[in-house]
């Protein structure tokens, strides 16, 4: 299976986290470091309190016949404190080193990829039974890694029935590593033992996978039966193609893809590009001189910002991607439907505790939802019915302002942060000399 159209998505997600801004070695967020999807090795994961994940399982339904073959790569980083560069291939995984630190004083665990990659899985084979792979993934012997951590994986695959050209696919990945630590060991020596944004790109040929985020109606049931745990899967690759399915740590929707006014990564999806890049370019020159010697990934951010050209940064402040037509009907700008003529007119007073409360009566707050610190802080509160409202779906809403507000004049003026809204269920009226 051709990967190619999936791997950007999956390289971005693989390096979600990884190096954050300031993208300095010695920035506490960088110091103490935290990706999504990151299996410790099992027998360090389950001493801690919480436990911490050591395995993920992936299950989707794909539509084969017995005779169908399914392809998986398996890829995570590997953390290593490394002082050099080096490439190499050790069996079936694939080991891709970028060049190491310029500056041998800034102490840093880099990331090298590791890539596992199984062809032609039968369908017929993992009815049959389930299928497991040890995957051993070792470190490469140089005085410029300073450790050699042998990775141990346990792969399982296997499949079953649930509809008449439906099947359950079911993938486990789990983090087996020895560490010398054992349970005693602390998060810093289990690290580079872990499976750090451990993900998995599926494929089939000749076949195609069913969308857990939209299942045509005939598979809802088989949709429903599957049990991901650390990972979600989405489809991807080009749309309406269903023969690739990413099985992510981080929450995506069918068919992500990485926008094309992107120049680079900046390791943090959830930022704009834009605003990334002009933090980096305010950034100090001691700032820069740090980010440029420390890891390779964070000097090809500093030389891309610095680099950008007018018309590069204009890319990266905006685009309208498509526009939709909407079909007025003259002389009605609303079309069929207005919604201010149905407006409707909000009752007069409301009836709670057999009480009736009009606009002016006072009421004692007692919040039922605690949304925020608000709704805990005006608990037992007394406040004046400014005014009563109705929304479209009859449900009413009482607007209060509090007795004790130094700034009640405000409220009466409905300004906003001295009105509060509460439902008939959350006020109680309020009786002269009651204590809360």
């Amino acid at each position: 299976m051709n990967f190619e159209s999936a791997e950007k998505i999956a390289a971005a997600m693989l390096y979600e986290g990884y190096i954050l801004y300031p993208y300095r070695p010695t920035a506490i967020k960088n110091r103490q470091r935290w990706n999504f999807g990151t299996l410790y090795p099992r027998v360090y994961a389950e001493a801690q309190n919480p436990q911490e994940p050591f395995a993920l399982q992936a299950e989707c339904i794909v539509l084969a016949k017995e005779n169908a073959a399914v392809d998986v790569r398996v890829s995570f980083l590997q953390l290593l404190s490394r002082r050099g560069s080096l490439e190499s291939i050790e069996g079936q995984v694939r080991t891709a080193v970028p060049s190491g630190l310029t500056d041998p004083s800034l102490a840093w665990e880099e990331a090298v990829e590791r890539t596992s990659e199984h062809s032609q899985l039968l369908l017929r084979d993992l009815l049959e039974g389930p299928v497991q792979l040890t995957l051993d993934v070792s470190s490469a012997h140089s005085p410029e890694i300073e450790t050699t951590s042998k990775l141990q994986v346990l792969f399982t695959a296997r499949a079953e029935a649930v509809a008449q050209t439906a099947h359950k696919l079911h993938l486990e990945l789990e983090n087996i590593t020895h560490i010398p630590g054992g349970a005693a060991a602390k998060r810093d020596e289990a690290l580079p033992h872990s499976l750090v944004s451990a993900h998995i790109l599926l494929g089939v040929t000749g076949s195609e996978f069913v969308s857990l985020l939209d299942p045509p109606e005939d598979f809802h049931e088989a949709v429903a039966t599957c049990i991901n745990t650390g990972v979600f899967p989405v489809l991807v690759g080009t749309e309406p193609e269903r023969t690739m399915i990413l099985c992510s740590p981080i929450i995506l929707y069918d068919y992500p893809k990485i926008a094309p006014e992107s120049e680079g990564d900046f390791f943090d999806g959830t930022e704009m590009d834009e605003m990334l890049t002009l933090r980096v370019l305010t950034l100090t020159d001691a700032e820069k001189e740090e980010m440029r010697n420390g890891d390779p990934r964070a000097r090809k951010i500093l030389e891309r910002t610095e680099n950008l050209t007018p018309q590069m940064m204009l890319k990266a402040h905006g685009v309208v991607r498509s526009l939709r037509q909407i079909h007025e009907v003259p002389n009605e700008p609303f079309g069929e439907w207005n919604p201010f003529a149905e407006t409707k007119a909000p009752p007069e007073s409301v009836t709670v505790f057999g009480v009736s409360l009009r606009v002016g009566d006072r009421v004692r707050i007692w919040p039922q939802k605690t949304a925020d610190i608000m709704d805990m802080a005006l608990k037992g509160k007394v406040a004046v019915i400014e005014t009563i409202e109705q929304d479209f779906e009859d449900h009413v809403q009482f607007a209060v302002v509090l007795d004790e507000d130094p700034g009640r004049e405000f409220g009466m003026m409905r300004q906003p942060g001295h009105r509060f809204f509460y439902s008939p269920e959350e006020v109680e009226p309020f009786i002269e000399g009651e204590i809360a």
